[in-house]
């Protein structure tokens, strides 16, 4: 029997049958051929949260545009789509994603329905561009999410699901014209800068990244994301933030790492969002493994106390890590999203490929950042928070499991993940 596996090749799928239908009618054959069922895009996802212990479905051949709206800025993709191609072809046509990932070859369906988020205090979660989607529910029929048809369930539960609606086939999303962005890298960013700049630092630019490996007090690298205005433009970047000082070369987001040729263009040189927004370049995929992935994401108003607080700890944290980054998001209104009605900050982790040795630091970070009602990543993350804790820190999650209840009352799409973290308090 072949035997799956995720993009890190950390963890191998458990499903005895793989499925990749390229119509939506093998598609719906497929739905109700099976009693158990998970969907996979393009399987980033480091825990199990899309494992099924039966049927795996793999989104691999819906992968195409199928409309341009200019008049009503969207675009309509099948949802295998990765952001990659479909950058490629708004940039094409003259437009753009408002916000993307660091990584671009994710696809949209997993990105949306786990609340992956880009960065900037005013981008929030790449989900809340869904206008409308179209999904096949566990009784193989096609139902459409919209937020002018029924505004509460698209931007409440749907737009992050979690797999648990069924299979989404296809998504419009909210664009916007095309723009330009440059990149500028300072390094040697003190940690005790934040305390009083916090929020001025991260909205020194369209999209702020901070890396550090936690080896002592400072941030190895501040990455500046500015967008191209007609003010900017020409503007030459000043030689010190924050005391920081602008690196005169391009730099990978793990120091030490050789060269920084698979990285977007730095040094002020302006180019399209597509090429900028995210850290690598998209004809490029980073390694295909040798690391793990940790997220916890909490209100942005503790950002500078939880980031002390994982100081406290910062020893055992970089003996295991290669980088870790700290972005903002903007607050939204999907139930299930971890930016749920709040400003926040991501604290992120990469770490060695060392799971036996990761999973003892994971309660220590946890309990550190416990006080801030600190919530994992849905979007394949690696955490160890008991589910109580987990549902603890989503006061819509009874209204979620409603809605799942309501599209899929045998429990279909549900997996271990699911009935651990969604529906054990029931």
């Amino acid at each position: 029997m072949t035997t799956y596996q995720n993009w890190a090749k950390n963890y191998t799928y458990n499903a005895n049958k793989w499925e990749e239908p390229d119509t939506i009618e093998q598609m719906k054959e497929v739905v109700k051929q099976n009693n158990k069922l998970r969907v996979v895009g393009s399987r980033h996802s480091f825990n199990d949260i899309a494992d099924s212990e039966e049927t795996m479905i793999s989104l691999q051949k819906f992968n195409r545009v199928i409309g341009l709206d200019r008049e009503h800025l969207t675009v309509t993709v099948e949802a295998g789509i990765i952001y990659s191609d479909l950058s490629h072809y708004l940039q094409q046509n003259g437009f753009a994603l408002q916000n993307m990932a660091s990584l671009p070859h994710i696809s949209v369906a997993g990105a949306c329905a786990t609340a992956t988020h880009g960065s900037g205090n005013q981008n929030s979660n790449l989900s809340t561009s869904i206008r409308e989607m179209e999904v096949i529910s566990s009784t193989d029929e096609i139902v459409t999410f919209s937020r002018e048809k029924n505004e509460q369930e698209m931007n409440g539960g749907a737009a992050v699901s979690l797999g648990g609606l069924g299979v989404i086939i296809k998504l419009t999303l909210d664009i916007v014209p095309t723009f330009d962005i440059k990149q500028n890298v300072y390094e040697n960013l003190a940690f005790n800068e934040l305390e009083d700049n916090f929020d001025n630092i991260f909205s020194s630019a369209y999209s702020v990244s901070l890396f550090t490996d936690w080896k002592d007090d400072t941030f190895n690298y501040a990455w500046l994301k500015h967008a191209i205005t007609a003010d900017t433009d020409s503007t030459e970047a000043a030689s010190t933030f924050y005391g920081a000082t602008l690196a005169m070369e391009k730099r990978h987001p793990i120091p030490g790492i050789g060269g920084a040729e698979h990285c977007t263009d730095q040094l002020g040189i302006a180019g399209p969002w597509l090429d900028r927004l995210p850290h690598f370049r998209m004809d490029f995929t980073p390694s295909n493994g040798q690391e793990l992935q940790s997220e916890y994401i909490l209100d942005r108003s503790h950002a500078y106390q939880a980031l002390k607080a994982i100081s406290l700890i910062r020893a055992e944290i970089a003996s295991l890590l290669q980088i870790s980054e700290i972005r903002t998001i903007a607050k939204d209104n999907l139930w299930m999203s971890s930016c749920y009605k709040q400003d926040s900050v991501a604290i992120h982790f990469t770490w060695k490929d060392d799971w036996e040795s990761v999973q003892k630091v994971l309660p220590k970070i946890e309990e550190a950042l416990a006080p801030f009602n600190a919530r994992p990543h849905w979007g394949g993350k690696l955490f160890t928070m008991e589910p109580k804790q987990v549902q603890s820190l989503y006061e819509k999650l009874p209204d979620f499991q409603k809605l799942l209840q309501q599209y899929d009352p045998q429990g279909k799409f549900r997996n271990k993940f699911m009935n651990d973290y969604i529906f054990s308090n029931q």
